[in-house]
């Protein structure tokens, strides 16, 4: 190692300490302990440009352990990216671009929000998935169009994390050789040394996942970690592992201790950190020499976007449609989906709203080239399966159906990193039960704002013999609790077709709750939905002596609850509310119209919690729901057990309504 390099890898590391040590609260070991794998990647092999970050055919650095986030944000105000001295002095604190942990769309550099340990990883597999993808799509024998890596960097905690084995499985399963990850093994944890929980052999792990596997003995040896980086990616058949033994806390009194994983250094072990690695330049800058080094490659990066752009103007015109093609992919262009017919088409007979669902899919896969998508292993019940487009393989990349196998926490988080990649429209599905796994990737992508589409089936008690273990109770609950993330619940195909619509065409994760049981279609039904609540069977009075609301299957039980309620001279309306998440950002006017104040009188009937419905119904309100887990047995026994029939709607109208009086 150069003089010049280990002052500057010393540089990354100070600045990180101080950035902590500002704050008064962050995680110094890791970057003390990681700075020489970073310094490598970003000096020697990654491919980018800090002047336009966001340029396609970079490579992609993902930090999964998060909690290491001013080593992230050191590397990226060293090399250009823009994060000031003034966001390193003023880490975690608010309006600054360096927050506790990455956020995406926050600090220009950050490829994905991480923190939740695994996450990061998962997101990498998504990222090298729809690399392959891409480029088995539009890369040419004589022009590559899209040739990069995606690169993680995970700690002990990321390892632990059953998220990490999940995703690593599937890597393995796809070889995805353009995935490097780092493993930074330094042998510690909040708690202490991993000896106390985690002793397994994570190399041999990898392997037998399909791995290729590396080892960096010395943390320190930059020689040794840039020639690991050489040998992975001469890897053409598996992703990589590179073990690196690393000393957490590096050159400080606390290295090699719990006590610098979670904490500032303190002010003495600060200046200790300094003297040790001789450090002399003032807090939060570089020393000539070193700002000088850096200076140096940064102005050499912009030629990593100057030769992709040669290609591209090679592509272009030796592959007009094709360039136009990628284009169209990478800008994200989804036609209206309301204005094209045939997807609210749909015959005048019950059927499952997850049978709807596979045929919105399919038919929206003939109109976007690129969705990609699959199930945890459950395709044939979730009807996500897009007939005639292959299977995603090791041996076929083009294939646009994606087997997850049984891993519903990875296969959000992938979908994620698959989504943060552009290019690709994503989408997953798996039992709406199960999206008790995936919760935290679901999260995720809403604090991210990614149009990712969840399809979740089986959506209540309608699941019947599986019995409560299946059968959805609190779950729309949890879902529609999370901001940003918009939940359809939809009564027929046409509101089936709107959820798609909505997702594809908006901003932000959607799901869409499908049925087991089929659900008759109706004649009002249909973008109306878009409004996320609307009048589906209006009243004779301007005010209706009751208004009757459902979303889903127990739509039907709200209409035959009307009729009944119609011939006892008592006028009701019917709100189909599919996504309340939408029908809350309508403007006030629009939800008077069709909730007005006055008419007190309200019904809420949904097979699941009733924790949803209290700011509809109100203090006079009534709701058939239900708080209780469920039973084995036939569906339409169930619901009446659980009191889901017109003749219980119409008691609890008569309740509501007096109530009101």
């Amino acid at each position: 190692m150069e003089k010049i390099e280990k002052q500057a890898i010393t540089a990354i590391r100070v600045l990180s300490a101080e950035g902590v040590e500002a704050a008064k609260s962050g995680h110094p070991g890791l970057p003390l302990g990681a700075a020489p794998i970073g310094y490598t990647l970003f000096a020697k092999h990654l491919k980018y440009n800090p002047k336009n970050p966001n340029f396609f055919n970079r490579d992609r650095f993902i930090l999964s352990a998060g909690h290491g986030s001013m080593l992230l944000y050191s590397l990226l105000h060293v090399f250009g990216y823009g994060v000031t001295k003034e966001d390193l002095m003023g880490f975690r604190q608010l309006k600054t671009r360096t927050p506790g942990h990455p956020e995406y769309g926050h600090t220009v550099g950050v490829e994905t929000s991480t923190g939740p340990l695994g996450q990061g990883f998962a997101n990498a597999v998504g990222f090298a998935l729809a690399e392959s993808m891409l480029a088995a799509k539009f890369n040419k024998p004589d022009m590559e169009l899209v040739d990069h890596y995606t690169y993680v960097l995970c700690g002990d905690g990321c390892m632990q994390e059953g998220i990490e084995s999940e995703a690593a499985s599937l890597a393995g399963t796809w070889g995805l050789n353009k995935l490097i990850c780092f493993y930074d093994s330094n042998r510690i944890t909040i708690e202490g040394d991993t000896s106390q929980a985690f002793t397994e052999d994570v190399k041999k792990r990898h392997e037998a996942q399909g791995w290729n596997v590396l080892s960096v003995d010395d943390g320190e040896d930059i020689d040794a970690i840039s020639a690991a980086i050489t040998l992975a990616k001469a890897e053409k058949s598996r992703p990589t592992l590179i073990v690196v033994n690393t000393t957490i806390g590096y050159g400080s009194p606390l290295a090699g201790s719990a006590d610098c994983h979670g904490a500032p250094l303190g002010a003495e072990n600060l200046a200790a950190l300094k003297k040790n690695l001789g450090w002399k330049a003032k807090p939060f800058e570089l020393t000539p020499e070193v700002a000088k080094h850096y200076q140096e490659i940064v102005s050499s990066l912009s030629r990593y976007e100057n030769e992709w752009n040669k290609t591209c103007k090679a592509y272009k015109a030796a592959y007009p449609e094709d360039y136009e093609e990628f284009n169209s992919w990478v800008k994200g262009k989804v036609p209206e989906l309301t204005e094209i017919e045939d997807l609210w088409k749909f015959a005048d007979k019950p059927d499952a709203t997850r049978n709807t669902s596979g045929a919105i899919l399919n038919k929206l896969s003939d109109i976007l080239p690129n969705l990609v998508g699959g199930s945890a292993d459950l395709a044939p019940s979730n009807k996500t399966y897009m007939k005639g487009k292959g299977d995603y393989g090791k041996a076929s990349r083009t294939g646009r159906n994606i087997h997850f196998g049984i891993r519903e926490h990875a296969m959000a988080a992938i979908t994620n990193g698959l989504t943060l990649h552009g290019g690709l429209i994503g989408f997953c599905a798996t039992f709406f039960v199960f999206s008790d796994y995936m919760k935290n990737a679901m999260r995720m992508s809403a604090l991210m704002n990614l149009n990712v589409t969840y399809v979740l089936t089986h959506d209540s008690i309608g699941v019947g013999e599986d019995g409560p273990t299946h059968q959805p109770v609190e779950q729309l609950v949890a879902l529609r609790s999370i901001p940003g993330l918009k939940v359809f619940r939809p009564a027929d195909g046409k509101e089936t077709a709107a959820a798609y619509a909505s997702a594809l065409n908006g901003k932000g994760p959607t799901c869409i709750l499908g049925s087991r049981q089929n659900l008759p279609c109706y004649e009002n039904t249909g973008a109306d939905a878009l409004y996320g609540g609307y009048i589906l069977a209006d009243s004779e009075k301007e005010v209706p002596d009751v208004i009757l609301m459902a979303s889903g299957s127990e739509v039907q039980l709200v209409m035959q609850a009307k009729e009944k309620l119609d011939a006892m001279g008592i006028d009701a309306r019917v709100v189909s509310m599919p996504c309340m998440d939408l029908f809350e950002i309508q403007t006030q006017k629009y939800r008077d119209s069709v909730l007005p104040n006055a008419c007190r009188a309200r019904v809420a009937v949904e097979a699941g919690s009733s924790y949803s419905w209290g700011r509809y119904v109100g203090l006079d309100g009534v709701c058939v729901t239900m708080d209780t887990f469920g039973a084995s047995a036939p569906a339409d026994k169930l619901f009446t057990i659980y009191g889901f029939t017109a003749d219980n709607v119409v008691a609890a109208a008569k309740k509501a309504i007096k109530n009101a009086k």
